[in-house]
Formats: C-alpha cells, structure tokens, sequence
C-alpha cells in the first residue's frame, strides 16, 4: 500500500481539486493508495472540507490537531498514522503535481529508499527562489547529501525510514540528510512545479533564518550526536592552548619588565592581551566541560539505541541434537527483511 501524507494549513480551496488528482492518479496506476490529510490548525474551513471528503471516500483519512504545530509535527503525525509501506508526501497547494508518484515509485525501485523532489523550474518570485538555490548548497556543502532542492515538499520514503529517524522542531527537510547518515539511499527526481492558484504562501524570510539554524544543529547530530566531545573538546583545547600560550608570553614579558625595568614599555595589567589570554583559557576550559557533560548524556540516554542500521539477516535455523538440520524444525526468526521493522520502536536520530 501506498500512503500520502498532505500537512493542510489553510488550504480549502485546493482541497477538492487535490483530491480529485490523487484519486486519478491511483486508478491510472493501479495503486492501493491511502491519501492521509494533517490540519495543522487551519481556521478556513479545511478540517470540514477533509470530513467531506473522508465521508465520500474511504482511503481519505484525516487528523486535525488543536492548533498550529508546525510542518514537521504534521508529517509526524502524518507518519505515525500511515499504513502503506512507501510514503509520498507533498504540499495542499497545488503546486506539486500527483502524476508524479508513479515516477517516484520507479526510482525508488531502482534501490533508493529516499527520493527528493527537484523542482529545476520554479514558479516563485526571485525573492525566494535565490535564498532557496543558496541555502541548497550550503546544505549540499555542509552535510555531503548533494541535492539540487532539499526543500522541495514533494518526496517519497520507505516506511520504515522513520522507525530510525525522528522529526522534531523545522527539521522536516533534512530527513533525506538524517537518513543517509543512517546509511539510507538517498536519490532525487526532477518534478514539474505548478504556480499557485489559490492562497498565499506561508513562508517568509525567517523560514531561511530558521532553515539555517537546524542545517547547524543536523550538521553537529549528523557528524558528532554520538561523540559530541571531538568537536566541543577539539575547539576547548584550541582556546585552552591559545589562552595558555599568551598567558605564558606575558609571564616572559613581565619577568622581562622586572629584570630589566623600561619605563616606555606597558604595565601588565594595562595591556588588553592579558584580557584575551584569560578569555581564551577560560572559554577553552568551559568548552572541555559542556563536552565532557554531553559525553556523559549521551551515553545514558543512547543506552537503548543503536549507533548502526542493519538492511537484513540471515535466516536462522535450529538444528537437531545428532547435529543435522531440518526444514521442518527451522525458526524464521530472523528474516531476510530489513531489521527496523522488527526492532523496538524507538528512534535513535
């Protein structure tokens, strides 16, 4: 089964029109579709529009929540509720096109697990369209997932994707990135993007301030959530040996100062390198700490989670006491089916 997952926030009048799409799409392909609609607190009407539409049609579902939680909280949801074994999701505006799916359930068939959207002509002022390319490469740069839209709303998983990766606060566009450092294929599909017709968008320039905020924070759980000391004890030595360095340079000018007193030359205490020495020791040495601090979280909290993602297993069998084995008394405990499915659910990103 396939799933859609659809985060709504003030979308009535594209509802209908989206719907329909979907519906189309699943008869042309031949798809067993669940089409799952997630009201991030919409005030227009559109929690009526999708009861409408979930009366009429019984593979729409649909989940309000109390008020506006973000997108991340919607595809969480969205995610939580899902049933199919790929899930596609994309934006209630329009603009992503649904006779994209059957493109996206190609590639992944060609062995990715994830699949990004790229929208290579867009439909969006200059204003938003040139912060996007820029924060797509910083991202690109920063992380080694090299994408060409990683906020595209438009992407297709394997479910079980998200048994290992947990979306929190805005950082429902890096799944791709959290996912192939869980060692997921990540791949991408060029996507038809259509202008809006109905609405108006819901982003502005503090979307870029966030987005770049969270690229820093998936950039340090990416590369050091399991051993944050190597990058707050490497800076924290670097200080700490600044700030010693300097410290003992003006311990060599001050000994100088009083062997051989030279009235042109600077009291110690007047001299703001003592500042900046000091400073540095004392950044360095706090540094050290909040890392030796982070170590100690870690590992209490990572105890019950893997720092690995296992694809599959060998199957197991039992043998019998004079050594020999037989079919009929083999366990298939293990499978050869991806490990996640049958682990704990308990994300570990």
């Amino acid at each position: 089964m396939l799933t859609t997952v659809i985060p709504v926030f003030n979308e009535v009048e594209s509802l209908p029109a989206l719907h329909k799409e979907l519906a189309a799409v699943a008869e042309s392909a031949g798809l067993q579709m669940e089409i799952v609609f997630v009201d991030d607190g919409s005030s227009d009407g559109s929690w009526e529009q999708i009861s409408r539409l979930a009366e009429k049609d019984p593979r729409v579902r649909g989940i309000r929540f109390r008020r506006n939680f973000g997108k991340a909280a919607a595809l969480s949801a969205g995610f939580n509720a899902a049933r199919g074994d790929r899930i596609v999701t994309l934006d209630a505006d329009l603009q992503d096109d649904p006779r994209e799916i059957p493109n996206f359930l190609d590639k992944m068939d060609l062995g990715f697990d994830v699949v990004s959207g790229w929208k290579q002509v867009r439909h969006d002022p200059w204003h938003k369209v040139l912060p996007s390319r820029i924060f797509n490469w910083m991202v690109s740069a920063l992380t080694g997932v090299h994408l060409h839209d990683h906020n595209c709303g438009m992407k297709s998983y394997q479910r079980e994707i998200f048994r290992e990766v947990r979306l929190y606060g805005e950082l429902h566009r890096f799944v791709p990135v959290l996912a192939h450092a869980r060692g997921f294929k990540v791949g991408e599909h060029v996507v038809q993007h259509r202008p809006r017709k109905f609405g108006q968008s819901k982003y502005g320039i503090h979307r870029f301030i966030k987005g770049f905020l969270d690229l820093l924070t998936v950039k340090f759980l990416t590369g050091f959530g399991q051993r944050p000391q190597h990058i707050l004890g490497t800076l924290g030595l670097l200080f700490f040996l600044i700030g010693g360095g300097l410290l003992t340079y003006l311990g060599v000018y001050w000994l100088q100062t009083q062997l051989s007193p030279d009235p042109t030359r600077s009291p110690l205490h007047q001299r703001p390198l003592l500042l900046y020495a000091l400073g540095a020791l004392l950044f360095g040495g706090q540094l050290m700490s909040i890392g030796f601090l982070a170590e100690l979280i870690t590992a209490y909290q990572g105890r019950d989670s893997d720092t690995y993602s296992i694809a599959e297993e060998t199957k197991v069998l039992v043998a019998k006491p004079s050594g020999s084995l037989d079919d009929e008394s083999a366990l298939e405990a293990q499978s050869p089916e991806p490990r996640a499915s049958r682990k704990p659910e308990r994300p570990s990103v």
